[in-house]
């Protein structure tokens, strides 16, 4: 007879190989088939919602593996969300305006660029961006991500672009808005205006000159060692570029400042930055006269080669940090520059005109680029003998996130959001300490970014994007940015989209009889700026999550990467504190940037990037999941295929382990099988112990967030906990009878962990849980993410069992150790061959023979004895101090259906070669 086949072995249908490539597109197709997504919808009705508001990508090209990694955390928190007991529906959506789309379509159409209409060229970029939506669109659903595939947001949708110009007519009724001449960040190549998250900052090697400017004014009144002097302020600068553009030079009110005797003439820089000056520009002299920058406010320096006056002002942005400590100030090209010239009633002069080039009637340098100037600049000074010192300086310089070619600070009428009109940035700061930031040191990022930036500025320099809807009168100027007909454009681009404000003349957009309030004339002509883009995704609290019923503002939580905080996080929060009055979000979670296994920033010219695509082709998106749920995302985050074959080998331990599981299950029923807690031996009990201090940890981490902990805490039960020490032990259980008290409360165990376990990792493998879960014995749910989280069962745990059953493991340890060393001695084969002989201290000893006769099964031997002393050889253990082991071959014979070996065999003459165990089983 073939008693193997009496054996209660595993068995189970399910794939022992994952295949994921090909079974996630199966899985896939099944979920559009059910409907999940929508059923996920109607089971979440009436519960708590909680709306995870989607950061929109933009769409422009294939996604990344930063995409990925911000796709499925996403996806994570909502899943878990939704089997916590809420409603939690998923909007993507997606930024279809702007300069990359509109930059490349540029480039598809080459010299033809030239030849149409910006309204044509609009409609090219809305066809471009459209079609990467959908790309983009099948991407992301083949992450495994579930939402609204089918009714996303995009910024270009009729409704949201009407919204759009209605935020903005919110912020022209309550003054927020104004149009004004004053430095901001320009790209030349670009020739736009660029948002403060547009700009990028990159090492750029830049002259570092030092300039005398002659004083003009006479101060030896005050400072006799000066009389008879030419006198001269020194300025520094690395921008020779600025100098045809200075008005002022700026001293610090409270700085001392001395003067220098050199050849003839006295020199002027701060007290502090003087052997700093003389060092670096060779200069030597000394120190005649000191004197406080009060004493120069309001003199006259004259400029190097210009025929006109640069005046001293007093500033407190004049620092010890570099230079001479007398700043070079040339009002139309920096920020703290503008602010000192509009409070002494200086000009806001710029020669410099939207492609960077001086304008033609600049004397000396008319038409030549700015960066191409320098040297120009820097030989006219050489020329008037105005250079005191020239070299090179390294450092971090502003760069467009386009094209990644330096910018300049240019002054130039734009449309501005006032930071301080309505309180502004004080509101936003305190909405900032009322929001919760994970990590925590977002809420200082972002806090130190909202309380030093200058007015936002809005307008941009192109063609695709939400215009600017404001008139202005064509027969004296006046703007016309009023909220009235502001949100009567808004109306019109509702129902028929932005683009009709290019296919529309002024008094077609404008309200019937609408007339200059200045002039009374009613002649006007459109504003043809267009929107930020970043207004057009700030709006997005009020374009979708108050336009869709199924979500509402403020959003529980803003998840995107750490650039956001001066991106959309920050752009969000000015938009919805600027009309609502709150931030539009409760938390945010940001996630670092993905680098290689190195650390190095991703790169095609390094060849070192990791495409979604390829990972998907050869491991499955389930893998790209575990790794997103592996990393702590607080900081950067890394991928190799180092990384991923390691991820991949995890994967395999949990699916081997879900898997063996359900094999074990294959004649179980939880509806009649199940074994009461109390009924169950105190080896299941101790399992169920572990699975509540798993779940228990696993469901605090996805409260909190941390989802490396869950991943680490289910690899490590299944491998340790599971595999390598309770599924190992009751293995023994196959050979009972398949309806005994002892197997049923291992299945009983078994299905409560594998229950448990796909329930717990349905979140992160959501692909696999599902496979699982339609192998599983019949379950309520169609699907397990149609299923709630396992509940807690606090009556599980039993800390005085777990104590006990340390010190069994700890002994076991130590056995197999023993057991090790008489296989490689030959005394042994399989360890069933082995019997064991345990001698301790009569405290342990008593212990372990309170478990006499479940040791063998424990330490999976024939045979265990306890002794007070070993007669032959024995090892002392590592583990457990005061116990002896020795190893010796099992008496007896070799069951021929358990393997165990037993001294009296054949019982029952029926089944001459079976233990007793046996003989009762296969009866």
């Amino acid at each position: 007879m073939d008693y193997k086949q009496t054996l209660n072995l595993p068995v189970t249908d399910f794939p022992m190989k994952a295949n994921l490539p090909q079974k996630e597109l199966d899985i896939l197709a099944g979920w559009q088939e059910q409907d999940l997504y929508g059923k996920l919808t109607a089971a979440g009705a009436g519960k708590p919602r909680y709306i995870l508001h989607d950061g929109p990508p933009y769409a422009n090209g294939h996604i990344h593996i930063g995409h990925a990694l911000n796709k499925i955390l996403k996806d994570i928190i909502l899943k878990s969300k939704r089997m916590t007991g809420h409603d939690a529906p998923y909007v993507p959506g997606w930024d279809c305006h702007g300069l990359p789309i509109e930059l490349q379509v540029e480039k598809n159409l080459g010299s033809k660029k030239h030849e149409i209409s910006k309204h044509q060229m609009r409609k090219q970029c809305r066809e471009y961006a459209a079609k990467f939506v959908d790309i983009q669109r099948q991407e992301f659903e083949r992450l495994g991500v579930l939402g609204q595939w089918d009714k996303p947001y995009l910024t270009m949708s009729f409704d949201y672009e009407g919204i759009t110009a209605r935020e903005l007519a919110r912020f022209a009724e309550n003054g927020g808005l104004y149009k004004g001449k004053k430095p901001v960040h320009w790209c030349s190549s670009c020739v736009t205006a660029l948002a403060e998250a547009e700009v990028e900052y990159a090492d750029k090697v830049s002259p570092s000159i030092y300039v005398k400017f002659a004083l003009q004014d006479d101060i030896s009144a005050a400072v006799p060692a000066l009389a008879g002097k030419k006198v001269s302020l020194v300025i520094w600068t690395t921008t020779p570029w600025t100098i045809p553009a200075n008005l002022a030079i700026a001293l610090h009110p409270e700085l001392s400042y001395v003067a220098l005797e050199t050849g003839g003439e006295a020199l002027v820089v701060a007290e502090g930055l003087k052997d700093a000056f003389q060092q670096a520009t060779g200069v030597q002299g000394e120190v005649i006269a000191t004197f406080g920058a009060d004493l120069l406010y309001r003199k006259r320096c004259r400029h190097p080669f210009y025929d006109r006056d640069s005046i001293v002002l007093l500033g407190d942005h004049v620092t010890l940090e570099a230079g001479t400590g007398c700043v070079h100030t040339a009002p139309g090209h920096g920020q703290e520059d503008y602010e000192l010239a509009l409070k002494e009633g200086l000009d806001i002069y710029n020669p410099v005109d939207n492609r960077g080039r001086y304008i033609q009637s600049l004397e000396f340098f008319g038409g030549q680029f700015v960066f191409d100037a320098n040297a120009s600049v820097m030989e006219k000074l050489r020329e008037v003998g105005a250079l005191v010192g020239a070299g090179e300086v390294t450092h971090s310089y502003p760069h467009c996130w386009r094209c990644k070619k330096p910018i300049i600070f240019r002054a130039t009428e734009q449309w501005f959001i006032g930071m301080e009109k309505n309180n502004l940035r004080q509101r936003s700061l305190e909405e900032i300490n009322r929001v919760s930031w994970i990590p925590k040191w977002g809420q200082e990022r972002i806090y130190g970014m909202i309380e030093n930036r200058p007015d936002w500025c809005i307008s941009r320099q192109r063609s695709w994007g939400v215009p600017i809807t404001a008139f202005y009168c064509k027969s004296c100027g006046e703007i016309l940015a009023d909220g009235t007909v502001m949100h009567h454009v808004a109306d019109l681009f509702m129902a028929d989209g932005s683009d009709i404000w290019y296919e529309k003349e002024a008094a077609e957009l404008l309200p019937a009889g609408t007339t200059c309030p200045a002039c009374g004339k009613a002649d006007f002509e459109k504003e043809m700026d267009i929107l930020d883009v970043w207004f057009d995704s700030g709006v997005s609290h009020a374009a979708v999550m108050e336009n869709r019923p199924e979500l509402g503002s403020p959003a529980n939580m803003y998840l995107e990467g750490s650039d956001q905080h001066r991106g959309w996080f920050h752009s969000s929060l000015l938009a919805s504190v600027g009309t609502r009055g709150r931030a539009p979000y409760r938390e945010v979670l940001t996630h670092g940037f993905v680098v290689d296994g190195s650390g190095r920033k991703m790169s095609k010219s390094v060849g070192n990037v990791v495409a979604p695509e390829e990972v998907i082709k050869k491991y499955g998106a389930e893998i790209l999941r575990l790794w997103v749920a592996a990393q702590d995302y607080r900081d950067d985050i890394r991928i190799s295929q180092e990384i991923l074959t390691r991820l991949a080998e995890a994967y395999r331990r949990i699916r081997n382990t879900c898997r063996y599981l359900l094999g074990n299950l294959y004649d179980f029923d939880p509806a009649t099988d199940m074994v009461p807690f109390a009924a169950m031996t105190e080896l299941d009990r101790w399992a169920l112990h572990q699975l509540e201090l798993l779940k228990e940890k696993v469901l605090r981490a996805y409260d909190e967030y941390e989802f490396h902990i869950l991943y680490h805490a289910v690899n490590g039960f299944c491998t340790v906990e599971m595999s390598a020490f309770y599924l190992d032990i009751i293995k023994e259980r196959y050979t009972n009878r398949k309806d005994s008290p002892e197997r049923r409360s291992a299945q009983t165990v078994m299905y409560l962990v594998l229950e448990a376990l796909v329930k717990l990792m349905a979140p992160v493998l959501s692909f696999t849980t599902d496979e699982v879960w339609r192998y599983m014995p019949k379950q309520a749910e169609e699907s397990v993410h149609l299923a709630a989280f396992p509940p807690l069962r606090p009556e599980w745990k039993d800390e005085a069992l777990v104590e006990r059953w340390e010190q069994i493991i700890r002994v076991r340890s130590d056995v197999a150790k023993a057991l090790e060393q008489a296989r490689v001695q030959k005394v042994i084969g399989h360890s069933l061959d082995a019997a064991v002989q345990l001698a301790a201290e009569p405290e342990l000893l008593a212990f372990l023979r309170e478990y006499a006769d479940e040791l063998a099964t424990i330490f999976i031997v024939s045979k265990v004895e306890l002794v007070t002393e070993i007669a032959g050889e024995s090892m002392e253990a590592e583990n457990v101090k005061g116990l002896r082991i020795g190893v010796g071959a099992a008496p007896g014979t070799k069951c021929e259906r358990c393997w165990h070996y037993e001294e009296e065999l054949g019982i029952d003459p029926e089944h001459p070669t079976l233990c007793a165990k046996c003989t009762a089983a296969v009866k």
